[in-house]
């Protein structure tokens, strides 16, 4: 209780304030004396007139009024009741007492909660969603009154017909016109009825599906209205499928963006060096768990066992921006430690297994199951929770597609890495040996190229762009020792079908098996979605074995 008093106090009441101001300053500055006096009389009048009052109370349009009214419905407001002066109503700003009819701090005598009943917390919520419908914010007023026009009570539709003269915003000249429509439907003149379906329609109201669904089979609906409501179906059901396939492509761009990610450092480390690496999933786990690592070490720390052994990683105990910033300095170190172990795994193992492909594949493969076994032992065997920053959480809605903070991060991020490599291959010194060494081992080294050092080096960049791919994957789900298996055969399959060594073909190849492999998820299920999916790569690759870009050398021809 005490901490939702406090959320209440120090959070909730200055949000639906607005101002941001501190709250003696809202509370003692800002406020009409005339609406103080109003919301007094309407909390301290206690006859059959008190409902009233207190919906009158929406009349104002106060956020304020709003405010002490949704502190009384959660009993956080109190009164005072001295043996020789005046009921006082305050509230408490952690220790201090504020009168509700002036503002100004003063110590209570006899404090008590101010009381409530079944019809005056109808009253308060009646009044605050009228209230909200005036608010300056615009998505808040469109809440408002969609969750008013849900409701379907006739009482609201005069409130919202007057405000559509002053809305200028609009989204929520839309929202107004639909929660009038939604709430016309039960109008028992059959005109009105049909002008509500025929404005719910021609809106492509996903909200009022189940509504008219009810009105087509409903014995009290006239033959007129039910026509009309499986006309304005049809029309929304349309609708909701192009919503439904837009939102599928908008999750295949982001799952091929983090597919992409992973396959680029494939491409480098099979495509360009020739390496079947089967530990470059748990690449991609490496950076999943540094970013858990880092999350926990700007909060308040974490347990780990090392082989029996308890480990402590004491925490910062950051808070606010601070704490919220963890995650920009998770992704470069998400980088640099997969390219670590990368490194580390080239130097003592790949290095001695160049032009071996099935040892190295073998050796690889070992490799994944010890290191996943290490993720067991230190972090346990159960997933792990990575939260995403408050910059990533949420979403937006753009034509009823609901876009993901984190999703588009992805995508954004994606394109960022696919430049930044072009760049490197392209632009760089180191960029043209690693082309050099890829195009003919022997004659770079002839020509004074370090081979084994720019193997090294390539092999790490490869593993760190997949452990960003971990450290993206965790912003979309848990995190645990088994989640580079879900995306290996993934990234393997879109090497091959970009084309080994082209990183063109990596990028079409990652977005479109993304894409397809979600949009035939939502049409049938994720398991079917998968096989027609790798079914489609096994008959393309049988048409075009060499893939979209098939990428031709001497040193591969000869």
């Amino acid at each position: 209780m005490f901490s939702i008093q406090i959320l209440l106090r120090r959070w909730l009441l200055p949000v639906l304030l607005g101002a941001g101001l501190p709250m003696a300053a809202a509370w003692a500055e800002t406020v009409d004396p005339a609406l103080r006096q109003q919301v007094v009389e309407a909390v301290l009048q206690e006859d059959e007139e008190q409902a009233a009052r207190i919906e009158a109370l929406a009349e104002t349009g106060s956020d304020w009024a709003a405010g002490v009214l949704a502190l009384w419905r959660a009993g956080n407001l109190q009164v005072d009741r001295p043996a020789d002066g005046p009921e006082l109503l305050f509230t408490l700003e952690g220790a201090v007492a504020r009168r509700l009819d002036t503002g100004e701090s003063f110590v209570p005598v006899s404090p008590k909660e101010v009381a409530t009943t079944s019809k005056i917390r109808k009253a308060i919520k009646n009044a605050t969603d009228l209230i909200a419908v005036a608010s300056p914010d615009p998505k808040v007023r469109a809440a408002a009154i969609n969750k008013l026009g849900m409701s379907q009570n006739a009482d609201y539709l005069p409130v919202l017909l007057a405000r559509q003269s002053k809305e200028s915003d609009a989204a929520v000249q839309r929202a107004l016109r639909e929660g009038i429509a939604l709430i016309q439907l039960t109008d028992e003149d059959d005109v009105v009825c049909l002008a509500a379906i025929g404005v719910l329609g021609e809106l492509r109201s996903l909200g009022s599906v189940d509504l008219l669904q009810a009105m087509t089979v409903s014995d009290d609906e006239s033959e007129a209205a039910k026509a009309a409501a499986g006309q304005a179906l049809h029309l929304i059901e349309r609708y909701q499928k192009q919503v439904e396939t837009v939102g599928s492509l908008f999750r295949g761009l982001s799952a091929g963006s983090v597919l992409l990610v992973v396959a680029l450092g494939l491409a480098i480390t099979f495509g360009l060096m020739g390496v079947i690496n089967m530990a470059h999933g748990e690449m991609m786990a490496v950076g999943a768990y540094t970013t858990y690592l880092v999350q926990n070490i700007f909060g308040g720390g974490v347990a780990l066992s090392m082989f029996g052994f308890g480990l402590e990683v004491p925490g910062l105990n950051l808070t606010g921006a601070a704490y919220q910033s963890y995650f920009i300095c998770a992704v470069p170190a998400s980088f640099l430690m997969a390219a670590l172990v990368g490194i580390a795994l080239e130097r003592g193992v790949i290095r001695f297994l160049y032009k071996r492909p099935l040892e190295s594949l073998l050796a690889t493969w070992g490799i994944s199951l010890i290191l996943q076994q290490l993720f067991r032992l230190i972090f346990g065997p159960n997933n792990v929770q990575v939260s995403s920053p408050s910059y990533l959480s949420g979403s937006f809605v753009i034509s009823d597609v609901v876009l993901g903070y984190n999703r588009v991060f992805v995508i954004g991020f994606a394109v960022a890495i696919v430049f930044l490599t072009w760049l490197l291959l392209t632009k760089t010194s180191l960029g043209l040996f690693i082309r050099a060494v890829m195009q003919n081992r022997q004659m770079a080294a002839c020509m004074g190229v370090r081979t084994e050092r720019v193997n090294m080096l390539t092999f790490g960049f490869g593993s760190g762009l997949a452990g960003l791919g971990g450290a993206f994957l965790s912003q979309l789900g848990n995190v645990g020792p088994n989640l580079g298996q879900s995306y290996i055969v993934d990234s393997f399959m879109t090497v091959v079908v970009g084309g080994v060594g082209n990183l063109i073909g990596t990028v079409g190849s990652a977005i479109g098996i993304g894409m397809v492999d979600q949009s035939l998820q939502s049409l049938t299920d994720p398991s079917m979605g998968k096989i027609i999916t790798l079914g489609s790569i096994i008959f393309f690759l049988l048409w075009r074995p060499g893939g979209l870009f098939p990428t031709r050398t001497r040193s591969l021809e000869g």
